[in-house]
């Protein structure tokens, strides 16, 4: 469900609006400017029924009935801009009912858990770039009978999407790039028979899933379900990004040993590794913002009524997948850091080599300088020669 509520406004606009501000207007009448990506944000909004279903709702954050909720969810574009115009979208879209410091504190960056205007707020935001896959920012606000989540782009399997056929459920064959044929939007072509082909690339994106796409995807039937359902999609995308990582290594280390010194030379000038390392310093940073949140989120969970004891257990569970996932990101840090270290090694020995071969040829040439350089000399008394004077 996508709701733009206000056209973006442009460049020109907003000049014409600078001529129209004159200097004694107060602050207060000021128009503000809206971020020129808000036709980009993605907004969805859910409500459940407590038994196994939802239905598509209108953003219009009204109370809803006993023994449903809400979920408001907003997809901000991941895009080059300051923190600020995000805040901007925030507050065109959330405002009201959510008030200044709600939305502060869902856009913020770095780890957050507490309670704001009488609702448990939590998030993991990152402050990368917001364009890098490496990115995370996830931030949530729970009461009793809604859930508002704010996402730096599209997080796999966060919403729903009821399908009455699924990919998954056929056995297809696989298709291989040399096959041709147009691409499908679903990534399976139905064959004549009724069977279905797959394209490869679609296989290989589904193999690098730590989970299935739409298979293990049970509606919530509480609130406490929908804040565990949250926080596992935010840790299986985690897990994919790290296991993408893991497969680009794999690769890497097949090219580095069947190539030869222009492979090496290429991977050490565009700095591949070094890179990679960065971006595995930057998942960890995630991983540690949620270990720090996700058992406070517990913690605070626990004393509340609507909570259910399962779902604590399953935020438990949550944590401990967490907790290994750092250690497995450790493991690959450690195995870029080997690489690096065999690749500076293998530089070393190609300047010392050059090294070597420089030295030979300064024991060829020094003699002939030697020689040059005595007889040369405009000095008298130089032996084999006629100069007796200077």
């Amino acid at each position: 469900m996508h709701i733009d509520r206000e056209e973006p406004v442009g460049n020109g606009e907003a000049e014409h609006m600078d001529e129209d501000i004159k200097e004694d207007t107060p602050l207060g009448d000021i128009p503000l400017y809206r971020p020129h990506f808000l036709g980009m944000v993605r907004q969805k909004a859910y409500i459940f029924d407590g038994d196994g279903s939802f239905y598509n709702k209108d953003w219009d954050f009204a109370e809803p009935k006993e023994n449903e909720f809400c979920w408001y969810h907003v997809e901000l574009p991941k895009i080059n801009q300051k923190l600020p115009l995000f805040a901007q979208s925030l507050i065109d879209i959330l405002c009201p009912p959510l008030k200044l410091q709600d939305i502060l504190s869902l856009v913020s960056n770095g780890p957050l858990c507490s309670n704001v205007n009488g609702a448990l707020v939590f998030r993991v935001n990152s402050p990368g770039p917001p364009t890098s896959n490496y990115t995370f920012r996830l931030a949530a606000r729970v009461t009793e009978n809604s859930v508002i989540t704010v996402s730096l782009g599209r997080v796999p399997r966060l919403g729903f999407s009821p399908t009455s056929k699924s990919l998954l459920s056929e056995i297809p064959s696989v298709e291989t790039h040399s096959s041709g044929g147009p691409p499908s939007h679903n990534g399976g072509d139905e064959k004549e028979g009724g069977g279905f082909v797959i394209r490869e690339h679609v296989l290989e994106f589904l193999l690098t899933m730590n989970h299935s796409e739409e298979a293990d995807n049970p509606v919530p039937e509480s609130v406490s379900n929908l804040v565990v359902h949250i926080i596992d999609t935010h840790v299986d995308h985690l897990q994919d990004v790290t296991t993408k990582l893991e497969i680009e290594l794999d690769s890497v280390e097949l090219e580095l040993d069947k190539g030869g010194f222009a492979l090496k030379k290429q991977m050490l000038d565009d700095r591949r590794f070094p890179k990679m390392h960065l971006n595995l310093q930057r998942i960890l940073q995630v991983i540690a913002h949620g270990e720090q949140v996700f058992p406070r989120v517990k913690e605070k969970c626990s004393s509340k009524k609507w909570f259910c004891s399962e779902d604590i257990n399953s935020l438990e569970e949550l944590i401990g997948r967490l907790r290994r996932l750092k250690e497995s990101v450790g493991f690959i840090a450690n195995r870029v850091t080997a690489i690096q270290a065999g690749l500076d090694s293998w530089q070393a020995e190609q300047i010392n080599k050059k090294l070597y071969y420089l030295s030979f040829l300064s024991i060829i040439f020094l003699p002939l300088s030697i020689i040059t350089g005595v007889f040369g000399m405009n000095v008298g008394g130089v032996p084999w020669t006629e100069q007796k004077n200077p």
